[in-house]
């Protein structure tokens, strides 16, 4: 093209330019572009001499730019004439049939490389990014997509650029077969793979939709199995994908040599160990006369590397060298230490907070800048931040800082969640037909970390209205403070007879850290309660109104004021607030009220226990035990009895139902002992791999409630079984259970199903 339009401009001059000088210049045929730019580009002034270079170097700096594509050079009696045309520009980019991804995603991808509005129509560039949207159409399954790119040229030298897009069927891998293994049947090696066969839930996780990312993956996943379970030669040696000729259909055949199962002989450690041979000759799993496995090599090399780490050694490498012996089946494994330089912290950096500010963050941090390295103050970090509950997920990034050797950069990266919540929940009984519960709270009020919130509770039987707030670094120490204001109307309907309770109180509590993990609470309370009975309330009411000022027959009204004292623990070393899988959560409160009306002691201890079973299942557990007990002459108090059965307790029980029962009416009214136990077993929804916001639980709970002077027998206790559902949706959390009540008893009142559902905002 540049040697065209050069010798279009040399033609009748022997093709050569006879040098002349410059009066003026010229620009013909621009439309959008300025002639100011032209001038920018050449490489020629008025008033200087042009010749041959100059011509060559003035149409190659044009055809630089882009713009043109056609470029002459004229002389009209000393006046140089430029002569272009333009390529036109891109008016418009447009999609019809895009069913699969956004739109405006796309337009902004295609822009990205030179296809979009304003931009020079380029033929070269508008081919590419329809292969491009072919190639992620093919990289989500539509292997039966067909893009037509129409190009309509329109007023003022532009044009608009349509895709028009067929993208038929999603193709479905049909069928995964193995050749070459004999060690583990077809069904253990694609229990080890994301890429499923087309099944009753892969329309949720899309395991059966074929890419090259996940079978890549997949292929890592099937060798460490193997490496696992003592094949230190296995390996894929190929895979075949074929499609069916209407590109629905997928099969996958994956060749494998295992090679033989080898036993560990012997383990030693080489390398600088700086006195601590013996402690980290601990840390190796592998044991000689075990088999062989490469899961617990790596993790060998893991906690060697970390131990080293607490020590400020952030980059140590553990190598671990094996020496085969095929003849025997053994290997022995020699484990070289490198420790590197130690290393300082420059930075804690915090990245992905959009909402929640930097302090809010920062004050969880444990490891700090410019001291040492710690490997397992970092761990500490993000485990604090996490256990906040305002992230979907949190990552730590340790990158060598530029320009040293000896300094880290620690980079907390977090994915902000919503933190506001609106839950309710609900169950459906015969007798009290549905249940309603609603709340409404900020866990992270405007990103300070603060929570505000309000409870509404409503039912036959019982409305509760609370309003709390929540702050958690009251002092800089981190000292908290909460206080709530609530008022509670419980009026259930026995038979034919009535009573009533009423509440209203607030309480103000400070939490005081003293360890990491370990929390202290002190706290104070004000709480007025009034009951009102007639001739055929149970008879614990009719009691309280007689011993608290009321008429001899109990019937009536009665009322106290309570100023309840409370002392409390807590220690958390969950992994996530969110989706633990493993660490412990306990508390222990006691709440005592030796001033008011009615003297009494209340304990309260809980404990959850978190431990994973294998790298996608998870054993939950949950216990609880509660007493309370009168003091100085006074029966414990009616109003702060323990009720178990429902949510939170004993599911298939309908709430507040189990315990002793009223004499007269056969209604349970709550004790003063309490005992839950709740077992679940975590696992991911078939066909979602290890996702943890979507899973399937099945659970076996238990408790009772016992009155103050009655024994806690185990054989009075009501269990239950039952599967469930929990699911972190976008919009807020989901779970639904069903329950079979396993030894239930005349008069029991029974509930299978059960709920319980948010939105977050």
């Amino acid at each position: 093209m540049i040697g065209a339009a050069v010798l279009a401009f040399c033609a009748g001059n022997a093709l050569a330019v006879n040098p002349f000088v410059v009066k003026d210049i010229r620009v013909e045929g621009i439309q959008r572009t300025e002639a100011g730019t032209v001038f920018s580009y050449l490489p020629v002034r008025v008033g200087e001499t042009f010749d041959d270079d100059k011509a060559t170097a003035a149409i190659k700096a044009l055809f630089a730019t882009g713009f043109f594509k056609d470029i002459r050079l004229e002389e009209e009696n000393g006046v140089l004439v430029v002569l272009v045309e333009e390529r036109p520009a891109i008016s418009s980019v447009d999609f019809t049939g895009t069913k699969e991804f956004e739109k405006d995603n796309l337009v902004k991808a295609l822009r990205e490389i030179g296809v979009g509005e304003t931009k020079i129509f380029d033929k070269a560039a508008v081919d590419r990014a329809e292969q491009e949207l072919k190639r992620q159409y093919l990289s989500h399954g539509l292997y039966g997509v067909k893009i037509t790119t129409t190009v309509t040229p329109i007023e003022r030298n532009r044009v608009t650029i349509m895709f028009n897009v067929d993208e038929g069927d999603i193709a479905k891998i049909r069928q995964i077969t193995f050749v070459g293994n004999k060690a583990f049947s077809d069904k253990e090696l694609r229990q080890q793979m994301e890429l499923r066969n087309s099944g009753w839930f892969t329309w949720y996780s899309k395991a059966d939709q074929y890419s090259k990312q996940k079978i890549t993956g997949d292929l890592e996943a099937i060798k460490s199995w193997y490496l696992a379970n003592g094949y230190l030669e296995a390996n894929v040696e190929s895979t075949q994908v074929s499609i069916t000729p209407d590109k629905k259909d997928i099969y996958l055949t994956i060749n494998i040599t295992e090679g033989e199962k080898y036993t560990v002989s012997s383990v030693k450690l080489e390398g600088e160990t700086f006195g601590r041979e013996e402690e980290l000759s601990r840390l190796i799993l592998l044991k000689p006369g075990k088999t062989y496995s490469g899961e617990l090599q790596e993790a060998t090399n893991k906690l060697i590397a970390d131990r080293l780490g607490t020590f400020g050694y952030a980059f140590a490498n553990v190598t671990a060298n094996p020496e085969i012996n095929r003849e025997k089946r053994e290997v022995a494994f020699t484990f070289f230490v490198d420790p590197g330089k130690r290393a300082y912290v420059r930075h804690m950096n915090i990245q992905g907070n959009t909402v929640t500010r930097d302090e809010v963050i920062r004050r969880e941090f444990r490891q700090f800048e410019s001291s040492w390295y710690d490997a397992n103050r970092v761990k500490l970090s993000r485990d604090r931040v996490d256990r906040l509950g305002y992230f979907k997920d949190v990552k730590i990034e340790t990158p060598e800082s530029p320009g040293t050797s000896d300094q880290v950069d620690v980079n907390v990266i977090v994915e902000e969640k919503p933190t506001g919540n609106f839950m309710i929940g609900g169950a459906f009984s015969q007798a009290e037909k549905f249940t309603f519960t609603a709340s409404i709270s900020q866990a992270n009020f405007a990103g300070s970390g603060n929570t505000v919130g309000i409870e509404v509770n409503t039912s036959k039987y019982n409305r509760t209205v609370a309003v709390s707030q929540t702050n958690p670094y009251f002092t800089d120490d981190g000292i908290s403070r909460s206080f709530q204001l609530y008022h509670r109307n419980s009026r259930p309907l026995y038979g034919y007879g009535t009573y009533s309770t009423r509440q209203t109180g607030g309480n103000l509590t400070f939490g005081v850290p003293f360890s990491e993990s370990d929390t202290v609470f002190f706290g104070a309370g004000l709480e007025r309660t009034e009951i009102e009975t007639d001739a055929n309330s149970p008879f614990l009411y009719l009691q309280f109104v007689k011993d608290n000022g009321g008429d001899p027959s109990g019937i009536g009204r009665a009322s106290t004021t309570a100023i309840p004292l409370t002392a409390a623990w807590g220690r958390d070393t969950r992994d996530s607030a969110v989706t633990p899988t493993r660490g412990r959560f306990q508390r222990a409160n006691l709440e005592i009220d030796a001033i008011g009306d009615v003297k009494y002691a209340r304990v309260v201890y809980e404990q959850q226990w978190y431990r994973p079973l294998t790298s996608w299942m998870t054993l939950a557990l949950r216990g609880e035990f509660d007493y309370g007990k009168g003091f100085g002459g006074n029966a414990y108090p009616v109003f702060k009895n323990f009720y178990a059965g429902g949510i939170g307790s004993v599911r298939g029980y309908e709430s507040s139902t189990l315990g002793v029962v009223d004499q007269n009416y056969g209604y349970a009214i709550g004790g003063a002992k309490r005992i839950i136990g709740n077992a679940e077993l975590q696992f991911p929804f078939p066909g979602g791999g290890k996702d943890r916001s979507l899973r399937w639980f099945a659970f076996v709970d238990g408790g009772q409630v016992y009155q103050e002077k009655e024994k806690i027998l185990l054989d009075r206790m009501r269990y239950s079984a039952g599967l469930g559902l929990q699911w972190i949706s976008p919009v807020g959390p989901l779970k639904l259970s069903y329950a079979k009540p396993l030894n239930a008893k005349p008069g029991d009142q029974l509930e299978r199903f059960q709920f319980q559902m948010g939105t977050g905002f």
